[in-house]
């Protein structure tokens, strides 16, 4: 496929999406990547880095190993990718403390459009593939509602989380960083994104590379031989990951972290009026629903143009 010094630059920019949408705990990079159409690209060209493209790339054939591997496509996804988490790290950590429900709201109407943009790839419905979006949203909630842990910054537990987070971060619906997040390491990691500590960032992303690796051939052959119910698998994890990025929330319980600063533990979903009466803050509901359009139409707006970019 030829492309043009422009085709690569947008590439990138879809790569900036993905990055962005990762970085936050219940939105994935590989729902951008979805309706953007560069989903199956993106998987396969992972995939193509196995044992023969490594003998290439250690005879120096350099060429043909960069040919192999689409080189230009995945130099610019990764280009873009770390561009944002390295720009957006602070800013989403900063508007996740202060703006909540803002952000929440933003993020809940992008991953409601997602979910139909998805449902709508699917050429044909049958029980099997009802059935495969009933476990994918089944799977989904099921891990909304895990309850995150403290755990080790031991190098071989970065090592798993990067390689966890990864598989979850290129599945639209669920989250890389929400993955993080219940494995105890979200903050952690974000804080080393921001804090440029290389050690931490170099063992997640081999981590990372590693899981990237493994799955995604598995992903690859289950897009192949079942197109139909992995699409309707994958819509699925998106509309059961809505009960993460709901807005409104009611704190159960809590606890101290290492730091010694109390954070929610568990959360409950609850109504604008329900949050105004329980907290005495507002709702910012006016402006939360018009946030959740933007993000609805936005995503609306983006798949639109994918279609007649291929056109």
């Amino acid at each position: 496929m030829s492309r043009s010094i422009k085709d690569y630059i947008i590439i990138a920019l879809k790569g900036m999406g993905m990055g962005a949408a990762d970085v936050v705990p219940g939105v994935s990079g590989g729902t951008i990547a979805f309706i953007t159409g560069i989903y199956e690209e993106l998987i396969n060209s992972i995939k193509s880095v196995n044992l023969n493209t490594i003998k290439l790339l250690l005879n120096f054939k350099l060429t043909d190993f960069w040919k192999a591997v689409n080189g230009n496509f995945l130099l610019s996804i990764v280009l873009g990718i770390g561009i944002s988490f390295v720009s957006l790290a602070k800013l989403i950590k900063y508007l996740l403390e202060q703006h909540p429900i803002l952000i929440w709201s933003f993020f809940f109407g992008l991953i409601v459009a997602s979910a139909l943009v998805i449902a709508r790839k699917i050429t044909e419905w049958k029980i099997r593939s009802i059935i495969a979006m009933l476990i994918g949203i089944g799977i989904a909630y099921m891990v909304t509602v895990v309850t995150p842990a403290e755990t080790t910054n031991a190098y071989w537990f970065l090592f798993l989380s990067g390689a966890l987070a990864i598989c979850a971060m290129i599945l639209p619906g669920i989250s890389g960083a929400f993955i993080l997040l219940l494995l105890g390491k979200y903050e952690f990691v974000l804080s080393a994104l921001s804090n440029f500590k290389f050690d931490v960032i170099a063992v997640v992303g081999v981590g990372a590379a590693v899981g990237l690796l493994s799955f995604s051939n598995l992903l690859s052959w289950l897009l192949k031989k079942y197109h139909n119910m992995t699409i309707a698998l994958l819509s699925g994890f998106m509309i059961g990951s809505l009960n993460k990025v709901w807005p409104w929330k009611e704190t159960i319980s809590t606890f101290t972290d290492r730091h010694g600063v109390e954070k929610a533990l568990v959360q409950e979903n609850i109504l604008p009026q329900t949050f105004e009466n329980l907290t005495g803050q507002g709702s910012n509901l006016a402006l939360a629903v018009g946030l959740a359009f933007i993000g609805f139409f936005l995503i609306i707006i983006m798949d639109k143009y994918s279609l007649e970019s291929k056109k």
